[in-house]
């Protein structure tokens, strides 16, 4: 597939000039080019916030939904049609704020659908506030971080997430390696994204995660979790890769009733609503 079949003409990005989406966004075409995930079978979802945008500046199916509610409405589209590509992707605000109970508990459904978080530890669209993921000491718009960051790795871990790994936005080629491996994995794989905010966040700005972050090396080990939980609470550098996997979880969409002895996907079935009114009405 050529990366020029997602790209759409005449659109206005909302994007400030040097923010971290827009490599994001390119790389995330180059990806899907390379794993030959045509348009018309890629779904992208989203909620609300600048990384929220991005379904919107390229060529794909598109769900945008409410103020961090992405994860359910992906995970409903993926049990649908699980022959589509479902990826959800919006900020760390959203994804952490906003919807941080419903990271929790896809986690724990673990659908086939990757969760893309464009992590530039504030919100970009409401004028800069703190987010879940901002520093402690961190000087927002409208205060002072006192909190401990949200660590979405740690949670995902803990909660033994089947994919979990972390990328720079600066990184493209790294960037680019990741999302193919997140998108190819059988069941739910994180993609969390450091990505400065040009505009809000002049702390964490390229150079800071360039200095503040180091790649695993090939000896290292993704399917153990004791050191996948050790690598995840590290804050001197944070790690970079692939820092999770367990291959063994059976994905959402297996689990199904409806799919145990009908492989089609749900939404081609038609129902015949007269005899499940009258075999529903011989039970009563």
């Amino acid at each position: 597939m050529d990366v020029s079949s997602y790209n759409l003409e005449g659109v206005d990005i909302a994007w400030c000039p040097g923010c971290g989406d827009f490599a994001i966004l390119d790389t995330l075409k180059h990806a899907l080019a390379e794993l030959d995930i045509s348009p018309n079978k890629l779904v992208m979802v989203s909620g609300i916030g600048q990384a929220a945008k991005t379904p919107h500046y390229l060529r794909a199916n598109i769900f945008n939904g409410l103020h961090g509610r992405a994860l359910s409405p992906a995970t409903a589209i993926k049990a649908v049609n699980p022959e589509l590509t479902v990826i959800a992707q919006s900020g760390d605000g959203d994804m952490y704020g906003e919807g941080g109970n419903h990271f929790i508990h896809t986690i724990r459904r673990n659908p086939n659908i990757t969760n893309i978080v464009n992590n530039n530890m504030v919100y970009g669209l409401t004028k800069g506030q703190a987010s879940p993921s901002s520093q402690k000491g961190f000087v927002s718009s409208l205060q002072t971080v006192t909190a401990e960051p949200f660590n979405p790795i740690a949670v995902a871990i803990a909660l033994d997430a089947s994919f979990v790994a972390r990328a720079f936005a600066g990184d493209k080629d790294q960037t680019k390696k990741i999302l193919k491996k997140a998108i190819k994995h059988k069941g739910y794989a994180l993609v969390d994204i450091f990505q400065p905010c040009v505009t809000f966040n002049k702390k964490n700005t390229y150079r800071w995660f360039k200095e503040n972050t180091y790649y695993i090396d090939d000896s290292y080990n993704p399917t153990d979790r004791a050191a996948a939980f050790a690598k995840s609470i590290e804050t001197e550098k944070f790690p970079l890769g692939v820092i999770y996997m367990n291959p063994d979880k059976t994905a959402f969409e297996d689990t199904l009733a409806v799919y145990r002895e009908n492989k089609e996907p749900l939404f081609n079935r038609r129902a015949d609503v007269k005899d499940k009114l009258k075999e529903l009405a011989s039970t009563i």
